[in-house]
């Protein structure tokens, strides 16, 4: 009989470690917790929905919602072409977390409810929404973004409003597909892009026919992203006798038929994995004018204005959200003899990540303020939406991915592995720069209205105005915005635009950010007393007030 060894019985029965110096979960939290978001709620019109999003804020940092938000993305869609019994279907199968999900984002007005409401600050308080209820999955936002978009360019054909549009805007989720008009509510995704063309959507090759009744038309051709295909109705754009043109493709007919919406495959993509994107071929398919014949891009265009806005919301959401996990990690880690907290360098990283956060977050907002005020007939705010939501675009969404990494690298590799969340959320960051128009796409847009609207420079230069004198960076870097538009060239759009953006942050954050906010921002972000990356913030930058600020709980 051999013996075993004496240091081996001493460990039997005994555990090898103990867990030690490991953060406890995050969740449960406050996902509103955030002054920035909260006084821009109330200072853009929307202070009557503070309780709701604060009661929703609550919801989305619960270990339910987390939860959901977790096994959506790891229990991807999976696509279902055929029935048992040979019978084509086309349908996406999801998790049933997906599904919570979409119930309370629907239920809590972040699809296309804003429309319906008469009251100033809607457009806001859904923005201020997403803000808070995005901290749980990026992906589900995709519809109710797509359905909210879809909303001001199907009233260009105001009898297709009229039957769908309160399906649209109201707050119950039905995902079974059936006869749209015999459903509780609606979901509308878009089918634009191609293969050949991408953003380029004048090269789309689809064909639209006319039928002998109508309005009513047969496409037939391919789509290379479209997302959510289970979503109720599709806007598609199709080349017409007249030239590119808007339509309108139920996934059902109005007599219970399955409209011709082949799905020939789900994308495998980088991230946004909780959400099904598609590529539909049509064949046959019935589908209705929305707007005059050749003109689909200038249908879409309100379209396009939402859905950019609504990139800028889910960048500053990503930013908010892994800051916030950034920060409950250093506040409970040890390392060298002191919390992660207490050590200098952390504290300037993390108060350099928190400017960044500020001012996505503030700007996110007064986009969302201008947006609200242009629906209801504001020309100024018009005129600086359409300015400034490209350029918002353009700014925040290119941030995203180098804040995300940033934050995740505060986590060391505890937030290298998928259990901590920080992995979805840096591969969530790209596609927000990608989603409705790249950078370059951004900005030449930003360089097109510049020069096709004389309005929105006067709109933008008008906002820097209510900052001037209140600081002499912001002052200095505004003339030098005057002297690159004076200049402006397709080579150097990104380098205006950026300047834009900086300076138009840097004027929201002068007028509405404590002090310590503004002059940091202001002298890193403009004045150049600052490194390439973050954590490079001067000796001179009051970080306990940032902190103070940015973390919930105090720091």
């Amino acid at each position: 009989m051999v013996s075993t060894p004496a240091h081996t019985q001493q460990l039997e029965g005994h555990a090898t470690h103990d867990v030690t110096n490991q953060p406890p979960p995050l969740a449960p939290y406050d996902a509103s917790d955030d002054p920035a978001l909260l006084e821009g709620l109330r200072r853009e019109g929307a202070d009557w929905a503070e309780e709701g999003i604060r009661r929703l804020g609550l919801t989305a940092g619960s270990p339910e919602a987390q939860e959901w938000a977790d096994q959506a993305n790891r229990h991807e869609p999976e696509l279902r072409t055929h029935d048992r019994y040979g019978h084509r279907v086309d349908e996406v199968e999801f998790h049933p977390s997906w599904h919570h999900l979409m119930r309370v984002a629907v239920g809590e007005g972040l699809a296309g409810t804003p429309w319906a409401e008469d009251r100033p600050g809607a457009h806001v308080a859904r923005t201020a929404g997403g803000l808070v209820w995005g901290h749980t999955d990026a992906g589900h936002g995709c519809p109710t973004s797509m359905t909210y978009a879809a909303i001001p360019a199907l009233r260009k054909e105001p009898e297709l409003a009229k039957v769908y549009e309160p399906l649209l805007t109201g707050r119950e989720y039905d995902p079974v597909l059936r006869v749209p008009t015999e459903k509780r509510g609606l979901l509308a995704g878009m089918g634009m892009t191609e293969k050949q063309g991408g953003s380029d959507v004048r090269t789309n090759t689809t064909a639209a026919t006319r039928t002998a009744e109508p309005g009513v038309y047969t496409l037939r051709g391919h789509k290379w992203f479209t997302s959510a295909p289970m979503c109720d109705l599709f806007l598609v754009l199709a080349q017409a006798p007249d030239g590119l043109s808007c339509f309108l493709v139920p996934r059902v007919l109005p007599d219970g038929s399955r409209n011709t919406f082949r799905i020939q495959r789900l994308k495998d993509k980088l991230g946004n994995r909780s959400n099904a994107s598609s590529e539909p071929e049509f064949d046959g398919t019935v589908a209705w004018l929305v707007g005059p014949e050749g003109q689909g891009v200038k249908t879409i265009i309100e379209m396009v204005n939402c859905t950019r806005l609504d990139c800028v919301m889910m960048s500053a959401t990503l930013m908010r959200r892994t800051l916030v996990e950034a920060g409950h990690h250093v506040r409970h880690r040890s390392a060298f003899g002191a919390r992660l907290l207490d050590q200098p360098l952390m504290r300037n990283v993390l108060a350099d990540l928190a400017l960044e956060s500020e001012a996505a977050t503030t700007l996110t907002l007064r986009l969302a303020g201008a947006a609200d005020r242009a629906v209801r007939g504001d020309t100024g705010e018009q005129a600086f939406r359409r300015i400034a939501t490209a350029v918002g675009k353009y700014w925040v969404t290119k941030r995203g991915p180098a804040f995300t990494a940033e934050a995740l690298e505060c986590l060391g590799g505890n937030g290298y592995v998928e259990d901590s969340g920080m992995p979805r959320h840096y591969r969530e960051a790209p596609l927000l720069s990608i989603w409705e128009g790249s950078g370059n796409v951004n900005a030449l847009d930003v360089l097109r209205a510049l020069r096709r609207e004389p309005a929105t420079a006067e709109a933008l230069f008008g906002e820097l105005a209510l900052a001037q004198g209140a600081d002499a960076r912001l002052d200095t870097a505004v003339t030098g915005l005057k002297g690159l538009l004076a200049s402006a060239s397709e080579t150097g759009a990104r380098r205006l635009v950026e300047q834009m953006a900086l300076t138009l942050q840097a004027s929201l954050l002068v007028r509405y950010a404590p002090p310590a906010v503004a002059d940091t921002f202001c002298a890193t972000r403009l004045g150049g007393d600052w490194g390439h990356a973050f954590g490079t913030l001067p000796d001179s930058a009051d970080l306990e007030a940032i902190l103070g600020r940015a973390l919930p709980g105090g720091n």
